[in-house]
């Protein structure tokens, strides 16, 4: 009897702890309707804009998203030697990335991607369908597998495309829902970089915490950029950090009337989101 007692008091300590352990995560998973997301890096690897100086900017987006599950490159510049060269400096592995996401067909977000694969192929490849059918043929014929996107979907956890927007250039960009906020990376924002928001706070629900990448504003009046400034203002957007179109009036209004908040972007730039 004395020993069935030991036993019973043995279990109920170990469900006590085990309880203590596990309901305060599912309690913070619960709160946002996603799980807590531990820091974020983003490495931008392709840009017009210099900032780290051992590495050579061109024209052209390319960056990376380091998330806790998986490492993302969104877009790759317009020249595989450029990309290549910059990932060896930064000390990235091509084989440490699992996923490569193309915004829109233009050569200078699509130019490395060739090279790329050639030293990694074991990825997959999320690109708009309205992409040409050869330019998917080649990826594959690469050795990786083409994921084709039409509307808004999560593509895996708590990331999601806004699916193809606009009626001349087509474009997808890449919204990231964290415990901070959405992260949205654009990498011209040709449909436009308000609707792009929208659609990512609609599709989400979500405010936005951090929107990076090229808002395609170079050579827009000032009245037109200041009135989109006034839009992400009134969506609740925390903080920016344009580049590559964004153009450098662009650019300094927002630093202007963003702040602290503002993040300035160049190739070699590590943003970590905490």
């Amino acid at each position: 009897m004395k020993k069935k007692k030991i036993l019973l008091g043995k279990l109920v300590l170990f469900f006590v702890i085990l309880t203590w352990k596990i309901i305060p995560n599912v309690r913070a998973m619960n709160e946002n309707g996603t799980s807590i997301t531990p820091p974020i890096e983003i490495i931008i690897l392709y840009d017009n804009n210099a900032y780290d100086k051992k590495l050579r900017p061109a024209w052209g987006f390319s960056c990376l998203v380091k998330l806790p599950h998986k490492s993302i490159l969104f877009d790759t510049g317009g020249d595989r030697s450029i990309l290549l060269a910059n990932l060896e400096k930064l000390e990235i592995d091509p084989q440490e990335i699992e996923v490569v996401f193309l915004s829109h067909i233009h050569g200078d977000h699509v130019g490395g991607l060739a090279g790329f694969l050639r030293k990694n192929s074991n990825v997959v490849v999320h690109l708009p369908e309205s992409f040409p059918q050869r330019f998917k043929d080649r990826i594959k014929a690469l050795g990786a597998t083409v994921e084709e996107v039409d509307g808004s979907k999560e593509l895996f956890d708590n990331v999601y495309t806004t699916g193809e927007l606009g009626t001349g250039i087509i474009e997808q960009s890449l919204i990231i829902k964290t415990d901070k906020g959405l992260l949205i990376i654009t990498g011209c924002a040709h449909p436009g970089v308000v609707t792009i928001i929208k659609r990512a706070m609609e599709l989400t629900g979500d405010k936005v915490c951090l929107i990076l990448g090229g808002f395609h504003l170079a050579g827009a009046s000032t009245s037109k950029i200041e009135s989109i400034i006034d839009d992400f203002f009134r969506l609740g957007v925390k903080k920016v950090s344009p580049c590559h179109c964004t153009g450098e009036k662009a650019s300094a209004l927002f630093e202007e009337r963003y702040g602290a908040d503002f993040f300035e972007c160049g190739v070699g730039r590590r943003i970590l989101i905490q």
